[in-house]
C-alpha cells in the first residue's frame, strides 16, 4: 500500500480503478470509503439503471456537470433520479476542473473517514 499513497501528505490512501465493468469487479469490502464517479457524458440513464456502484457507493460524483447542454443532459432530470437511486447517500454534481463542489466533497470525505 505504500506505492499507493498519494506524492502529498495524506491521511488516506486513494487507489483508484476504472473500466467498463468496474462495479461488478471492484469489492467495496476492501475500502472503507468508497467514491464512485461519473461523468455526465455517459448519458442521463445513467442513475436509472442502478448499478450496484450507483447504489451502494459511499460517494457518487457526478463529474462534467457543465458538458449536460452538449450532450443533451437535462441535469434537473438527471439529480431526480439520482435521489431516488441513492436514497439517503451523499452524491455531488461536480467541475473537477473548474473545482465546481470540490470542497463540499472533501468535506464528506473527510467526515466519513473521521478524521
Amino acid at each position: 500500500m505504500a506505492s499507493l499513497r498519494p506524492p502529498f501528505e495524506s491521511p488516506l490512501t486513494w487507489p483508484a480503478m476504472s473500466g467498463d465493468n468496474l462495479s461488478a469487479t471492484f469489492s467495496p469490502e476492501l475500502a472503507d470509503i468508497t467514491v464512485y464517479m461519473i461523468d455526465v457524458a455517459m448519458g442521463a440513464d445513467i442513475p436509472r439503471k442502478r448499478g450496484p456502484a450507483m447504489m451502494k457507493s459511499d460517494i457518487l460524483l457526478v463529474n462534467k456537470t457543465d458538458l449536460a447542454p452538449y450532450v443533451d443532459v437535462d441535469l434537473a432530470s438527471m439529480e431526480s433520479d439520482l435521489k431516488v437511486a441513492r436514497e439517503d447517500r451523499p452524491y455531488f454534481l461536480i467541475q473537477a476542473k473548474n473545482n465546481l463542489n470540490i470542497e463540499k466533497v472533501s468535506q464528506a470525505i473527510t467526515e466519513l473517514a473521521g478524521l
